[in-house]
């Protein structure tokens, strides 16, 4: 595709905002402008956000003259966020009252002062992201609309922003969204937020909304493809879309031009010119379509692809700025015979290449950051990712494929068409997509100590996962959980290494014996090395705790606890690995910490050479940002140390011309690029992308089918952890009544934890599932259930009380204990629900959580304790094992603490005297 670019005087829209050396005279209302009293001030005013308080950036009101303005103020923003943080600035014009009517403007500007030495090529600078807050019930429950530019400037520029440029926040909304439609009638503020990881200045002044929002047109056109793929000698059908305002008949007849011209084929050499129009009477229907045929010619010479523009025009009409292209396909090259040996293929495709091209393979980006999506063939990307929340919408396994499919087609205009690889993190089950089988997360795995059941699992992940377009996984996690205070420890099967190896089966599970077929999908042993050893303290990412914080052991420790898992799973294959945020501290090597993404030892000489790794090093998300250095050295640096795969996501463009120049300039060899293209095409050609690059659907219906429910539902029993069970409380009777309490009785939320629908996870109905409340009253269905969450209903007269409680979900470092945690206590809640239910009756108590929660205090009068772990969508799995239709079986994957002084606490501890140690779990049997 290609992106029709507007102009305004001689000033060119960079991807998605004019730049003028002067304000227009049409209709604009001041918004901001710093002169007198600036309202600062919060929630309602002006202020600052960051991830942590080092993240705010710094506001002062400057005097800085401008044109015409000599005696002028203005907003400066210092920003220092660091890396894997984020930072910037906010104007709620009002938090909750009398929201703005932007309706009638057409956009939104302001005066920006770059502190650049010299202009910057456009796009080169660092990227702004400009956000809007529209509808909602006040300013911080708003729906967020954003556009990003580029500070590519000098002093003062003019930045116009129309509201047609917006795109709707697909990685975060405040209250999930509301229309997800730019309504623009009650508008809250705005928000400006520059990159995270580098240290930079502007200055705002004259904010304000602009122009006149022009109607639009009755109706507009675009093609059914933005990009036709063909192989040479046949013809392709073109088809133009007709789409009313109305969704009414039209009214008048609409004619469309449409023509040719050449791309990188030859017309009348590779293909017949076309010249003509389609003419849509009046009372055509919204949604009519009609064709016109281009054909290609063939010449039978082998080929790289070539393409032909097109392009659409009319008047009256709302014309696409996306305009078509047709593409000749690549041909008759051996790289694209799938009989040669996928050596030889690469090795025949890799002669082909551009650095450039060699360096596109190397970047991953975020699918939501791509400044339009012909980028994906102008920069040569070789993968995107959907971050935790990064989801289509509607968010549904048919909207996935067909969001997958559109990007690989965009992919298809590149001489060389190398496919897309497309990654997720589908950590337990395809956990973004609403509708999929969320199975319980790896603590709970662990719990079963059952290879063959977390096989099975990784099966029906992988094959939910690539029905939707996705053909690789960011899992699993085979870290060694050794403190529990770590955000991170549900994501890891237990606290022994020989329990994490014996998981790796689910490699053999996510990929298949075949990567090629719609079943299989490319899994990541992720965090090479050390991540669940890191020192509570000893993180230096915002107000993290322990996550990425630093491993402060012995080489032989390192080998014996957190390599040795990785052993396996190479034996079996895995196709990526996924370095740590976390640095190693070699306390026999005077080296000190580094940063595992860093780490050439490690990743080069280790993984890759001596443990003969042949896969791709993937970095995690900004991972090499927090590499000491700025940002080019941070490129250098990672690439050097043996990452293949940076997953960027956002500055794609910037990191490629910056891997570019290191290559250039000599500090990176052109034989490194070769060998990290290498790696990641050979498992292209593994997965069957250069013959399949677009979605296989077969298996579409198996996300969130019964059978997968079933399964899970069977490992949420597996899973389960019988830790006390006084006077044979358990298994229940399916008769009596029943008293059931505690803040995640009913939760669909709490109960998948973390890595759900969004990266942090949320309570709530998130997902279509069962709760534990649900699945008792299915599983007895002759019980008399009374539910409170509170217990503040009647107590009298039950027989017995299950009071089901534990943690709200998190992800990562946001999860880690002092860091808005101060322990692993219950909450008063839930503690006080478990005094009312058992002081007035037998009670048993559930706790969901991705860790052990302190109950030492409470135990005495608890009749039975179950560790329910995070089990998912399928909570009658831990009704089944309270009601005797399935024996508790599960053991303890990590050691239960008494107190946060035990901590940190595991097995093999020279002292060691835990509430519950590694390993424990009682057994009943299944009640007849």
């Amino acid at each position: 595709m290609r992106r029709t670019w507007i102009f305004l005087a001689v000033f060119a829209i960079f991807g998605s905002f004019f730049v003028s050396s002067t304000a227009a005279a049409e209709p604009s209302a001041t918004l901001d402008d710093f002169e007198g009293e600036v309202p600062f001030g919060n929630p309602e005013g002006i202020f600052t956000f960051g991830a942590d308080g080092n993240d705010h950036p710094t506001l002062t009101v400057e005097s800085r003259a401008r044109e015409g303005v000599p005696d002028n103020h203005a907003l400066r923003v210092d920003y220092h966020a660091d890396a894997g943080g984020w930072g910037g600035v906010v104007h709620n014009l009002t938090y909750d009252t009398n929201p703005q009517d932007w309706s009638g403007f057409a956009g939104i500007r302001f005066w920006w002062y770059g502190h650049n030495a010299a202009p910057q090529p456009p796009g080169s600078g660092p990227t702004i992201w400009f956000e809007i807050k529209d509808g909602g019930a006040h300013a911080e429950a708003s729906e967020l609309w954003n556009t990003s530019f580029t500070d590519d400037f000098s002093g003062w520029t003019l930045i116009e922003l129309p509201f047609s440029r917006f795109q709707y926040r697909t990685d975060f909304q405040p209250v999930g969204g509301i229309n997800h439609e730019l309504d623009l009638t009650a508008m809250w503020g705005f928000a400006f937020t520059p990159p995270a990881g580098r240290v930079g200045t502007f200055s705002l002044d004259d904010i304000a909304v602009y122009g006149v929002a022009v109607p639009p047109p009755p109706a507009s056109v675009d093609t059914l493809k933005p990009v036709y793929s063909v192989r040479e000698g046949k013809s392709v059908d073109v088809g133009v879309r007709l789409t009313t305002r109305t969704g009414q008949p039209l009214e008048q007849p609409v004619t469309i031009a449409y023509a040719s011209s050449p791309g990188t084929a030859t017309p009348g050499t590779d293909y017949t010119a076309v010249n003509g129009s389609l003419t849509f009477p009046a009372g055509t229907a919204t949604g009519a379509v009609q064709t016109f045929r281009v054909r290609t010619t063939s010449d039978r010479k082998a080929e790289v692809a070539e393409t032909v523009n097109l392009t659409l025009s009319g008047e009256n009409v709302g014309i696409s700025s996306d305009q078509p292209t047709i593409v000749i396909d690549a041909h008759g090259l051996p790289y694209l015979d799938e009989d040669l040996p996928i050596r030889k293929r690469v090795d025949d495709l890799l002669g082909r290449m551009t650095l450039a091209e060699k360096i596109g393979q190397m970047t991953q980006a975020e699918r939501g950051a791509l400044d339009a999506q012909d980028d994906i063939a102008s920069w040569a990307l070789g993968s995107l990712l959907s971050g935790g929340g990064s989801v289509p919408n509607p968010n549904t396994p048919a909207a996935w494929a067909d969001m997958v499919d559109g990007f690989q087609l965009r992919a298809r205009q590149t001489p060389l068409q190398i496919p897309l690889l497309y990654g997720v993190d589908a950590v337990h089950g395809h956990n973004n997509v609403v509708g999929a089988t969320i199975f319980p997360h790896n603590v709970g795995l662990g719990a079963t100590r059952d290879p063959s059941l977390v096989k099975a699992i990784g099966r029906a992940t992988a094959k939910e996962t690539r029905a939707t377009g996705a053909t690789w996984t960011f899992a699993p996690c085979l870290c060694v959980s050794r403190d529990e205070r770590w955000g991170r420890a549900y994501e890891a099967f237990g606290e022994s290494p020989s329990l994490v190896e014996s998981m790796g089966t689910i490699v053999d599970g996510l990929q298949g014996n075949d990567l090629s077929k719609p079943t299989s999908v490319l899994a990541t042993a992720k965090h090479w090395v050390g991540d669940g050893g890191t020192t509570y303290g000893s993180s230096t990412t915002g107000s993290y705790t322990t996550d990425q914080g630093i491993t402060e052991v012995t080489t032989k420790d390192l080998w014996r606890l957190h390599i040795a898992p990785y052993l396996d799973a190479l034996d079996r294959g895995v196709g990526t690995v996924m370095p740590s945020y976390s640095s190693v501290d070699l306390l026999d090597d005077p080296a000190g910490p580094v940063k595992m993404h860093a780490h050439r030892a490690l990743i080069t000489d280790v993984l890759k050479k001596k443990l003969r790794f042949d896969g791709f090093v993937i970095s995690d998300w900004q991972g090499i940002d927090q590499i000491p250095g700025d940002y080019a050295s941070d490129v250098v640096t990672a690439v050097n140390a043996g990452i293949d795969m940076v997953m960027v996501p956002h500055e794609y463009q910037r990191f490629s011309e910056l891997l570019l120049a290191g290559v250039t300039s000599g500090q990176v060899s052109e034989a490194r690029i070769d060998d990290a293209a290498r790696r990641i095409l050979r498992q292209k050609f593994r997965l069957g992308l250069f013959e399949k690059p677009f979605v296989d659907r077969t298996y579409l219906s198996s996300v969130g089918s019964a059978s997968h429910r079933a399964l899970a539902r069977s490992a949420v029993a597996e899973s389960q952890t019988l830790l006390k069970n006084a006077s044979r409380t358990l298994p229940l009777k399916k008769s009596g009544s029943i008293y059931v309490a505690g803040s995640n009785a009913d939760d669909i939320g709490n109960q998948s934890g973390g890595w759900t629908i969004s990266w942090q996870g949320s309570s709530g109905a998130t997902t279509p599932g069962t709760s534990i409340l649900a699945g008792i009253r299915s599983v007895a269905p002759s019980a008399a259930v009374t539910y409170s969450r509170d217990a503040s209903a009647p107590l009298e007269g039950h027989d017995v009380g299950v009071v089901v409680v534990g943690e709200t979900p998190y992800a990562e470092g946001i999860g880690d204990i002092g860091n808005g945690r101060a322990d692993l206590s219950l909450s008063a809640a839930d503690r006080a629900a478990i005094d009312k239910v058992c002081a007035a009756m037998t009670c048993v108590v559930v706790v969901v959580s991705g860790r052990p929660m302190l109950v030492t205090d409470q135990l005495p009068q608890i009749d039975a304790l179950v560790a329910a772990w995070l089990p998912g969508t399928e909570g009658a799995g831990v009704a089944d094992t309270l009601f005797g239709n399935v024996a508790y079986t599960g053991r303890l994957p990590v050691t239960w603490p008494k107190t946060m002084a035990q901590l940190p606490i595991n097995v093999g501890d020279k002292v060691y005297d835990p509430l519950f140690p590694y390993g424990f779990g009682l057994r009943t049997h299944v009640r007849r």
